[in-house]
């Protein structure tokens, strides 16, 4: 039967001594480390290094980049942890010509902003100014926006651009491009009778309440058509062509 070897109190105790100086060391280096970590988290949060330094803007074309930043209240001395992205985002809507817009946060030190627009689909003159028809029915003044990317409406009343613009924004882009302008025919029998002036030397006369639907056959219409024959095309229940008389 082995014996048990016997360690006497007096030779444990310098062990004890050092797993305990080891616990408190560690304990110790914790708490320095938690205390210098706030200390450097509140510097940061106090310095430029927490400013926002890029931002990024895409989906703008009647806006620039700078208005959109604008609008957002965004500047180079916010700082990133206090941004709220919802307030920005409403923010951003209250614009007319804003339909939708999204605000992404990235650390550091970016933001980043897409915005979708409402859609131009006219010009309307008010006050010997000329302002942009959008598809939600508003019109805004934009200065040293250049012509030539919708057409001119003339002669509508305010519900009367309104319905307009909702049949516009439905028609494609290669379409609404071939409009010059779209006047009203006040002395027209029919009621809601539209009298439309083509960049291709055609005229067309339709209905405002079906817009959308007749133009979308003009291309076609306009393809059956003689080389060098112009006039007017008749959209309605049957559609027919009539030449410019000389």
């Amino acid at each position: 039967m082995k014996e048990r070897k016997i360690i006497s109190i007096e030779d444990r105790i310098p062990k004890l001594k050092q797993v305990r100086r080891r616990k408190a060391n560690r304990r110790l280096i914790f708490y320095l480390s938690v205390f210098f970590i706030l200390i450097a988290v509140i510097v940061y949060l106090q310095s430029p290094l927490s400013y926002v330094k890029y931002i990024h803007v895409t989906g703008q074309n009647l806006l620039s980049e700078d208005e959109v930043i604008s609008s957002s209240n965004l500047t180079t001395e916010t700082n990133i942890w206090s941004i709220k992205l919802d307030e920005i985002q409403v923010a951003l809507e209250e614009d007319p010509l804003i339909t939708e817009a999204k605000v992404i946060r990235k650390f550091p030190s970016t933001v980043f902003i897409n915005v979708t627009e409402n859609k131009h689909v006219g010009y309307v003159q008010s006050d010997n100014e000329y302002q942009l028809l959008l598809e939600n029915g508003e019109t805004v003044f934009r200065d040293n926006y250049p012509f030539g990317k919708a057409p001119l409406i003339v002669g509508f009343s305010e519900d009367g651009l309104k319905s307009l613009a909702g049949e516009l924004s439905e028609l494609p882009e290669t379409i609404l491009h071939l409009v010059s302008e779209i006047h009203y025919q006040e002395q027209s029998d029919i009621n809601n009778k539209v009298f439309m002036y083509m960049t291709d030397g055609f005229t067309v006369n339709t209905s405002l309440r079906n817009i959308a639907n007749q133009m979308k056959a003009y291309p076609s219409i306009v393809s059956q058509l003689e080389d060098q024959t112009q006039g007017t095309i008749h959209l309605g229940v049957d559609a027919y062509f009539e030449p410019y008389k000389d």
